[in-house]
């Protein structure tokens, strides 16, 4: 393999692929210079962990591509096409972002997480600066409106389901629900209708669409006052406020998903410049540098059905979507020069730079 890679590889950027010897992908990578790149790998010590991936691999494969970001780009897709059980993360920038993870199925509940898991089915938001608060935000939502923080695997016994509660006794047991802090699904304190009210209310709270867990408080507020309960308000008062505070942390961190929208030029290897658009922190398409009036056209084309359909300002994110919201919101936090040539989604106006190199194919090292 070393002479194989020594011999024919180029150092351009690119993604490469370990390979078992059933041809299963071990670890998959990307570098700028990818012959340099893959030399390195049989330099390191037995314990290192580029010396367990060649021990475990009979051959290498490897594609060039236009640029460090198209290989960056390149290397998502294949890790989340091979899930190679070597790669231990995607590419992540964990220290920075975190997500608020809504689950589905009876009671949904609120999660701090730092990137989409491998069930495709939640609900996501973000991405968001610093985990410790959007945590402490939760709990603020989660206690103000009666949100479950239990297990996930947790029963639930809804007060509208008269079959469950006859074997099911509605006796304490959840101690939020006792301090009036949930809504106590588990142990049928409300129906399931009640709970979804709730849940509603959550994520428009997050969408920034509407106030109503603020609402539910100004109301609990005034219900406290009138029954001259002014400890009881007073606490609730001051939840108001956090909430209000958070509201505008939310609008804030929604920043770094509304900002990445633009069009990104990139240079490319011996001409090889590319056009990405890039809507809401996806890359929406792939291009390459028009070289005559009538790609020019496709190329606009393109540019109005990408960025003129309107869509939802929501703080929502796919959970397909995440890993590629996350590295494109580091390589832009990276390399701010790089988000500085970007522009506006208005009709581009690129220069040819030259005679362009169609990609190579994929070239490979048997053991």
């Amino acid at each position: 393999m070393r002479a194989h890679v020594r011999a024919t590889a180029k150092d351009r950027p690119g993604v490469y692929r370990w390979l078992s010897p059933d041809g299963e992908v071990v670890y998959v990578g990307k570098s700028k210079r990818v012959r340099t790149r893959l030399l390195s790998y049989f330099r390191c010590e037995s314990d290192e962990k580029g010396a367990r991936i060649v021990r475990e691999a009979t051959s290498v494969e490897w594609e060039y591509a236009p640029s460090e970001f198209a290989a960056l780009i390149e290397e998502l897709r294949l890790i989340k096409r091979y899930r190679p059980r070597l790669n231990v993360a995607m590419k992540r920038d964990a220290r920075h972002f975190a997500f608020i993870k809504l689950t589905r199925g009876a009671a949904p509940k609120l999660l701090v997480v730092r990137g989409a898991g491998a069930d495709d089915a939640q609900i996501y938001y973000g991405p968001f600066h610093g985990a410790q608060r959007v945590g402490e935000a939760v709990r603020e939502l989660n206690d103000a409106l009666g949100l479950r923080d239990c297990r996930l695997d947790q029963p639930m016994h809804f007060a509208d389901q008269p079959e469950l509660l006859q074997i099911f006794p509605r006796t304490p047991g959840c101690i939020r629900h006792e301090i009036r802090k949930c809504l106590g699904p588990c142990v049928g304190g409300c129906t399931s209708r009640e709970y979804d009210e709730r849940v509603s209310l959550v994520r428009g709270f997050l969408d920034g669409a509407d106030d109503g867990p603020m609402d539910v408080l100004r109301r609990d507020i005034q219900s406290a006052s009138d029954q001259l309960d002014f400890e009881r308000a007073a606490v609730l008062r001051d939840k108001l406020q956090r909430l209000e505070a958070l509201r505008e942390q939310f609008i804030r961190f929604r920043f770094a998903v509304e900002t990445l929208s633009f069009v990104y030029t990139v240079p490319g290897h011996d001409g090889d410049d590319r056009i990405y658009l890039i809507r809401r922190g996806r890359v929406r398409g792939e291009y390459a540098l028009p070289r005559s009036e009538e790609d020019r056209a496709r190329l606009l084309e393109m540019v109005s059905d990408v960025f003129n359909p309107t869509e939802h300002e929501t703080a929502q994110v796919p959970s397909h979507e995440v890993d590629e919201l996350l590295l494109l919101s580091s390589w832009f936090r990276r390399f701010p020069a790089e988000l500085a040539k970007c522009v506006s989604p208005g009709p581009p106006t690129p220069r040819p730079r030259g005679r362009r190199q169609s990609s190579s194919a994929p070239h490979s090292a048997a053991a």
